[in-house]
């Protein structure tokens, strides 16, 4: 594989759109993933392969597109559970049985943000579920969109003052019906995809899963660890690769783009050209050309 722009290919693995919570439409994100000098893209919305089309629709010239999603999971080993997210790549768009499960966790991510709305009404302060979810413009809704309204009602400054412990952080936060990881991953294998854990070590994000999980999950079909992540500290991606060494799991790169909703810019971190391949030779769905 050779590059467009430089000496290595650059490729980002994960990336949102306004199918989820980021701020460029499908469309977009692709038109800047190539104007930032990118080789390759993840498409990696939350729970949704709903921005697939409209993203190979509008891809460019020279830009490889993984088509793939965000799973939010949940692992009840420990009380109350911890979340994480599992990244799924190239994976067959109409599985039934993850289809059907993408459905559940998207209804039950819109009626936790309006329960979040009403917590937040009832201490008086002025959002609107309506709003939010015009907001969101039919994109899978999450804290990002709350934040969003907070920002508009002058209350916070930014996105991560509104994820902070006073507001959606933890006073007015509600755990979601996630999926058990397990149930995840098995899911994902099914359908023909690569599942890869996301940024597992970020202690930033709060709790954070135990190593022997890792190897439990790498047992049951786990393909690879998201190590260089903003929200990983160097000592945390070297942790993560270790371990990925240690069980034979692939390693890659993402800046986990979402437009104005955070600071990192696409291809802030990058995934090898044989983690990619790797990817693509064990998925189902072909990587899409521009």
């Amino acid at each position: 594989m050779t590059s467009r722009t430089g000496p290595a290919p650059r490729i980002d693995l994960h990336a949102h759109s306004t199918a989820s919570d980021g701020t460029l439409t499908p469309a977009e994100l692709v038109g800047a993933a190539s104007d930032a000098g990118l080789d390759v893209l993840a498409i990696t919305d939350h729970d949704t392969t709903a921005g697939w089309a409209p993203a190979v629709g509008a891809l460019p010239p020279g830009l490889r597109l993984i088509r793939g999603a965000e799973l939010s999971c949940r692992w009840s080993g420990a009380q109350p559970a911890v979340p994480l997210h599992l990244l799924a790549y190239l994976f067959d768009p109409d599985h039934p049985e993850l289809v059907a499960e993408l459905a559940r966790v998207r209804a039950a991510r819109e009626e936790r943000g309006e329960r979040m709305v009403d917590l937040l009404r009832a201490d008086g302060v002025d959002v609107n579920w309506p709003d939010i979810l015009a907001g969101a413009g039919g994109g899978t809704v999450g804290r990002p969109h709350l934040a969003q309204a907070l920002i508009r009602a002058g209350l916070v400054g930014s996105v991560r003052e509104a994820f902070g412990p006073d507001w959606l952080g933890e006073r007015y936060r509600l755990p979601k019906e996630d999926i058990d990881v397990f149930r995840a991953v098995g899911l994902v294998r099914a359908a023909g995809g690569v599942p890869v854990f996301a940024h597992p070590r970020a202690t930033r994000r709060g709790r954070v899963v135990p190593d022997e999980l890792i190897a439990e999950l790498a047992a049951a079909g786990l393909a690879g660890l998201e190590a260089d992540h903003e929200d990983h500290s160097p000592a945390e991606r070297e942790h993560v690769r270790a371990l990925a060494a240690e069980l034979g799991l692939l390693v890659t790169g993402s800046s986990d783009f979402h437009g104005t909703h955070k600071t990192v810019q696409l291809g802030a971190f990058s995934t090898s050209v044989e983690a990619y391949e790797r990817i693509v030779a064990e998925g189902v769905t072909e990587v899409a050309s521009g």
